[in-house]
């Protein structure tokens, strides 16, 4: 069963159950991945594509959490950590920062990067592979972390 069939039966049952915050997340869902269809000017989006927009969404309610946490606005806190969890039951499990590591070494070397002035050229060709598994920050935190141990 796709990502987005899924989508769809687990929206029929939040329906049947009365589970508002499923309900609510779930169709937020729905119109990014509607939204990202449009962009793609009509074409539909494969699981790698859903992916995608779930890990864009992950991204927007951690950075809204921390947010409201420095504006100690627990009342949001509690409701973006809720919509969250939803996600996340969608959202592909992610790539651990050794499995990271792995591939970035492996970019650097394929690329023959030397300095950190080489990030650019690393991430070009890294990004494709990772995106959606793997956390953009982790992956930028890495790549600099590797790139600054080779020219020191």
């Amino acid at each position: 069963m796709s990502t987005q069939e899924q989508l769809t039966a687990d929206l029929k049952a939040a329906m049947k159950n009365g589970d508002t915050v499923t309900k609510d997340t779930i169709r937020m869902i729905k119109a990014a991945i509607q939204n990202a269809t449009i962009a793609a000017k009509g074409i539909t989006l494969d699981d790698d594509g859903v992916s995608e927009v779930l890990a864009k969404m992950a991204k927007q309610y951690r950075d809204s959490i921390t947010t409201y946490k420095d504006a100690n606005r627990e009342d949001l806190v509690a409701s973006e950590e809720n919509e969250l969890e939803v996600l996340m039951r969608y959202v592909p499990e992610q790539m651990s920062a050794d499995e990271v590591r792995a591939i970035v070494t492996t970019v650097i070397a394929e690329v023959a990067a030397t300095s950190l002035g080489d990030k650019g050229k690393v991430m070009s060709k890294l990004m494709p592979q990772v995106r959606g598994k793997a956390d953009g920050s982790v992956v930028n935190t890495i790549v600099t972390e590797t790139l600054s141990s080779l020219t020191s």
